[in-house]
């Protein structure tokens, strides 16, 4: 049985944090199976779970919040989404043109909708924007959809 798995999670993670959530989440998409998982390709949790899925031979849904998205991704890392995307087996471009805090949210809702279960990279803490994960999280389990919190004891943002 194939397992939709999509993810919400913190951008600007130290090294350190990245690393240890990198494990978690191949774990996680390891204990998946057989596994879809449907990303927005962000840097940082988003491209760590897009690197899992693929590396476990699994296939990946791309959903873009809006049509600029990819230039408001930091530059050093946009090689890495034009790499990530590529290998996208679908892509679903949200019809939002700037990226804001509604095309984020409708980007994570969207995501919820088309999964069986969500990944949190989350410190559990509210979110500093309309949008983020700390709303993603709260929307998944206002529609009953199961949410896994991976966060290493003690970090911090």
């Amino acid at each position: 049985m194939t397992t939709r798995l999509a993810i919400t999670g913190h951008r600007g993670l130290s090294a350190e944090i990245e690393a240890e959530i990198d494990r978690m989440i191949r774990a996680a998409v390891a204990e998946s199976g057989d596994v879809v998982g449907v990303s927005c390709l962000a840097d940082g949790a988003d491209a760590v779970f897009a690197e899992a899925v693929l590396d476990a031979d699994g296939s990946l849904i791309a959903v873009l919040p809006a049509v600029e998205y990819r230039a408001t991704l930091p530059d050093a890392y946009q090689p890495v989404y034009d790499r990530l995307l590529a290998r996208a087996d679908e892509v679903v471009q949200l019809p939002f043109v700037t990226p804001d805090p509604h095309a984020y949210m409708e980007a994570g809702k969207r995501m919820v909708d088309e999964s069986d279960s969500l990944l949190a990279v989350w410190d559990g803490l509210p979110g500093r924007g309309a949008g983020g994960t700390a709303d993603v999280v709260a929307y998944a389990r206002s529609r009953g959809v199961p949410v896994t919190v991976l966060w290493p004891e003690g970090a911090q943002r």
